[in-house]
């Protein structure tokens, strides 16, 4: 039971209505006092608390109080012995509860399994799930032991039926290719024992093994994308089921993901059949769609990269080469001047004693430099793309089915088709009686680039020039989610993100986002806002000395920063105060009392499905680790410490236990812990 409650929620769940005192009528004092506290916390959790200690002072006073009794009382209520037995049972028979039998409990387990499992194995929220459906069916629940070991007895359960449902529906082919992999990666990874020497440069590995596929793709280049594409195909050809896992959570799957992920070779080749399948199948299925968005990821880095470089070299070389004519603007204004002054006279009589040669000469030479900047830019990205990266893009775009729900963007679709059918072509041009698409592909200013003309003389789309036109198209839409591809998770079809029902509730929908339902009025409803801050900016950016615009580009709003504000009286003497007193902390001791105050490591739980360390050994390993972990100290350093604990047990601890979501929990936990210990009156 939380410890924390106001009024309003005290009134609502803890108010004594006429029943309730009816109940009460033979009874006095502390036994008075007992009985409607444990009859209100009976009502609200329904089940006893294990001890007073659970039972809020709040809870207490506010009961007292109902009843114009001494809160003090509830200190001389005798938890156990025969008068509370009498009253837990008098309080089942007045709200219609049974305590749970084994029958109770065999039921629970397989409502659990059919019911629960499949979307969330989280042990605190199965709890209380088990705890709120007893409550529902009236029973009172178990103990707290015989509590955890029904739901742990649940959970074999389901990972039982899971993995023989998961066994029974692998083709033989994909069981031997997994077996296969297996075999493969230990014998590579004896291989690499034997011999440990390891290249410096990136390269694609011969053959892919089980530690390539959980590994991190490296730096953007044509190594790394083909070596993602080995990985993309070697999980394409264990064939699995499209359906395969289509009942269970994406949150439940990453918990056997964790498992496979975290065991070794010899462990999971322990397993029997249907576990170690089931593993290797939930890994290789969240695994493909997140190949696929790195791929995806990859592709537009690469995009990026070809355009960002050639622009950084011929800048470069335009720096150096460009010759800059001082004061062009008078000169420019002269020229015009004696043009019309003496519109008569020759060049050379009328306009070089105004403006030389030389400096006609200078002005034409840096238009002509900055108007093929374009140009040559174009050229680069040419040379590079042909050179280098194009051996590798033809196998990217056939490994990524790419679609779109807009007809606007059908042209990018459809030049990415012809770049697919022309890739294994040499020709420099596109045939002549090929539709090449342009509007909504190719850039206006990039149109020119793209038309060369041919050995006879005509007009013809470049090939290449071409291709780096559709690679940025596609990258511009694949960032903004206008493209989706087939398979991926992050780049997947937008319409998967919303609810399954959304087209029937789609009006119920926008309400609670009150959002309207019409396109136009949205835009509008923006705008409108828009205009209405724009607008009080407007006023007020004449009296407000810490926004300033500044003459760039347009306009820039610049803000000054905030002064720093004014050290609270008592903090230097607070500091000075606890330097005498703790002169020397260290921070391990600092986690490790947090950890006494806060309990933050109770959400590191292993995936594995059994726990041997005691709770005193795993939490010490698991401090020492995050401790080593979070000043970057790491865990070999850290195990030199007298403590007792060696390197291959930190190690164990970090890959089983040290988690995302865990991390994600501790961290909610000591920060609200830290919210909750300041005092704004003093502070601030």
């Amino acid at each position: 039971m939380k410890r924390q409650w106001d009024i309003e929620d005290l009134i609502e769940h803890f108010t004594l209505s006429s029943d309730d005192l009816e109940s009460l009528a033979n009874k006095s004092g502390a036994t008075r006092l007992g009985f409607a506290v444990l009859l209100k916390c009976f009502q609200y959790e329904g089940r006893f608390l294990g001890g007073k200690h659970e039972v809020p002072r709040a809870i207490v006073d506010y009961v007292a109080h109902q009843l114009k009794l001494d809160p003090a009382l509830w200190s001389q209520y005798a938890w156990e012995g025969r008068t509370s037995a009498e009253h837990r049972t008098q309080i089942r028979t007045l709200l219609e509860f049974h305590e749970a039998t084994a029958a109770d409990s065999d039921e629970m387990s397989a409502w659990l399994v059919e019911q629960v499992l499949a979307t969330d194995q989280h042990p605190d929220h199965l709890r209380e799930r088990v705890l709120t459906r007893f409550k529902a069916l009236k029973i009172e629940p178990p103990t707290a032991d015989r509590l955890e070991r029904l739901i742990r007895s649940a959970c074999a359960t389901f990972e039982q039926t899971l993995c023989v449902q998961t066994s029974q529906q692998l083709a033989n082919a994909t069981r031997e290719r997994l077996d296969a992999l297996l075999a493969q990666s230990l014998q590579a990874e004896e291989e690499e024992a034997d011999d440990p020497a390891t290249p410096d440069l990136p390269t694609v590995p011969d053959q892919i093994t089980w530690a390539d596929l959980k590994t991190n793709p490296g730096p953007v280049g044509v190594e790394t994308i083909q070596t993602e594409l080995e990985k993309l195909h070697l999980l394409t050809s264990l064939d699995l089921p499209p359906q395969l896992f289509a009942s269970v959570s994406a949150q439940v799957l990453a918990r056997y993901r964790e498992r496979a992920a975290m065991e070794t070779l010899h462990e999971l080749r322990r397993h029997p059949d249907a576990i170690r399948y089931t593993l290797l199948a939930v890994y290789a299925a969240q695994r493909r769609p997140e190949i696929i968005d790195i791929l995806v990821e990859l592709l537009m880095q690469l995009v990026h990269r070809i355009e960002s470089r050639a622009e950084r070299s011929i800048v470069k070389t335009f720096v150096a080469e460009l010759r800059r004519v001082d004061g062009k603007p008078r000169l420019l204004y002269q020229l015009a001047q004696a043009a019309l002054d003496h519109p008569d006279q020759t060049v050379r009589a009328g306009i070089y004693p105004v403006v030389s040669e030389t400096q006609l000469h200078a002005i034409v030479s840096e238009y002509q430099a900055s108007a093929g900047y374009h140009q040559q830019v174009s050229l680069r990205m040419q040379a590079s793309y042909r050179h280098h990266y194009r051996r590798v893009i033809p196998q990217l775009l056939a490994a990524l089915e790419i679609r779109s729900n807009n007809r606007l963007h059908r042209p990018v679709l459809e030049a990415l088709a012809l770049v697919r059918r022309y890739a294994a072509s040499t020709e420099k041009y596109y045939p002549f009686d090929e539709e090449v698409p342009l509007e909504g592909v190719v850039k206006p200013g990039w149109r020119d680039f793209i038309r060369e003309k041919d050995a006879d003389g005509r007009l013809a789309v470049n090939r290449l020039s071409y291709e780096l036109c559709v690679l940025a198209a596609l990258r511009e839409r694949l960032r903004c989610r206008e493209l989706w591809v087939v398979g991926a998770n992050k780049y997947r079809n937008p319409e998967e993100d919303l609810p399954a029902d959304f087209t029937e509730r789609r009006d119920d929908y926008f309400a609670l986002l009150k959002q309207p339902l019409q396109a136009e009025a949205f835009v509008a409803q923006l705008q409108r806002q828009m205009t209405e801050a724009l607008t009080a900016l407007d006023r007020t950016l004449p009296r407000n000395p810490h926004v300033r615009l500044l003459p760039h580009k347009g306009g820039w709003i610049s803000l000054s920063p905030l002064e720093p504000q004014a050290m609270p009286v008592y903090l230097p003497t607070l500091k000075a105060e606890l330097a005498r007193r703790w002169p020397k902390t260290s921070l391990l001791d600092v986690l490790k009392e947090a950890d006494l105050r806060i309990g933050f490591t109770r959400h590191f739980r292993s995936a594995a499905t059994r726990e041997a360390l005691d709770p005193d050994t795993l939490r010490k390993r698991l401090l020492l680790c995050l401790y080593g972990l979070g000043t970057n100290t790491g865990l070999a350093r850290i195990s030199v410490g007298d403590h007792g604990q060696s390197y291959q047990d930190l190690v164990y601890i970090h890959r089983r236990y040290l988690h995302q979501e865990a991390l994600q929990q501790a961290i909610a936990d000591v920060a609200n812990a830290i919210f909750h210990a300041r005092l704004p009156d003093i502070w601030g």
